[in-house]
């Protein structure tokens, strides 16, 4: 595979995805879900999950505390 090509596909998949800022705000989710609370399985999930809706938000903040990354009640 030419290298040209492999950038096309990189940043047709990025560009698929919601653009750089949907990557970035990924990564972040992510991180957030590695260094969170939790096994290894339930990580591993909530990773996966995360991973299949681009650019979404609610991982961070609920799922990587252990949450199902619903808005927490008072």
């Amino acid at each position: 595979m030419k290298l040209n090509k492999l950038f096309d596909k990189a940043k047709k998949t990025i560009d698929e995805r919601g653009g750089v800022e949907a990557l970035k705000a990924d990564a972040q989710e992510l991180k957030g879900i590695a260094t969170g609370k939790g096994s290894l399985k339930d990580k591993a999930k909530d990773a996966a999950a995360a991973i299949k809706e681009p650019g979404a938000a609610g991982g961070e903040k609920g799922e990587a505390a252990g949450g199902d990354g619903s808005p927490q009640q008072p």
